[in-house]
């Protein structure tokens, strides 16, 4: 299971869904990652921050205590695909979410999100939301 952003941001902001599924996953023998563009996202919003001390310890520990899963020439292959397959069709999403998505796929993991609706957009991906 890949966390993407926006779970780690309700996470991080202590909304209970979130809360309450990262609970569950504790008490699953399944292996959690965290994608690096998602760690990207997360300190872009460290930056962007008017307590970036606070924000910045947050989002280390959550960091610290994942898997990550980096990406590799082919996950970017994969997340190139994605991205250009989605602009062809009027549908574009964020880069970053194309790149969460080639990750997702290389590795034939699910994606934990809040956002559906962009991810719904790509065929084969396999999502889970909250």
């Amino acid at each position: 299971m890949i966390l993407d952003t926006s779970f780690l941001i309700d996470f991080l902001e202590g909304l209970p869904e979130a809360i309450t599924k990262m609970q569950e996953m504790q008490n699953n023998p399944e292996t959690i990652f965290i994608s690096a563009p998602t760690i990207f996202e997360l300190w872009t919003r460290v930056s962007q921050s008017n307590q970036p001390d606070k924000e910045k310890e947050k989002v280390k520990k959550i960091i610290d205590s994942q898997h990550i899963l980096e990406l590799t020439k082919s996950c970017a292959e994969e997340a190139g695909l994605i991205n250009g397959t989605l602009w062809n069709e009027g549908k574009p999403i964020d880069p970053e979410d194309c790149m969460i998505a080639g990750i997702a796929k290389y590795y034939d993991e699910t994606i934990l999100t809040r956002n559906i609706k962009h991810f719904n957009r790509i065929k084969s991906l396999k999502i889970e939301s909250y």
